[in-house]
């Protein structure tokens, strides 16, 4: 979010599920963090009141293991997203756990599958991130297009 702020975007909401997550990343930005619009929630149980241009999940898809927080998630995308859509998650390559929870791994078809009922793929790619414990995990990060019924 420091690139957006810098480059002089507005109207940014950070969502997380841990609020310690969200305080560190508020003391990072500094008087920054004034222009960010701060969500503790677990996404499934969002309700958000806005619309989103641009959504941006980096490492939240692949803990959602059931088909219901899966549904979940892709009512409140629809219901939300009216334009562009990011999501990475772990690839087949990826780990089979994380922080010792179990997550779902997803090869490009698989995600965009998924999406499939109101958004449409645009492009994908995969990428190895190293963590601060010096492993390697491999990503599927996807872009959709929201297209509207």
């Amino acid at each position: 979010m420091d690139y957006l702020l810098d480059a002089g975007f507005e109207n940014i909401s950070v969502l997380d599920i841990s609020s310690k997550s969200l305080e560190k990343a508020k003391k990072r930005l500094g008087e920054k963090a004034n222009n960010v619009h701060w969500i503790v929630s677990d996404i499934t149980e969002f309700e958000p009141n806005m619309t989103f241009d641009v959504w941006h999940d980096r490492a939240t898809f692949h803990f959602l293991t059931t088909t219901d927080q899966i549904e979940k998630y892709m009512k409140i995308a629809r219901k939300s997203v009216v334009g562009y859509m990011t999501i990475g998650t772990f690839s087949q390559n990826g780990p089979k756990k994380c922080s010792g929870l179990d997550i779902k791994q997803y090869n490009e078809e698989e995600l965009a599958s998924v999406l499939k009922d109101g958004f449409d793929k645009m492009k994908c790619t995969t990428e190895d991130h190293l963590t601060p414990f010096d492993t390697t995990q491999n990503f599927l990060f996807c872009s959709f297009k929201r297209h509207l019924n």
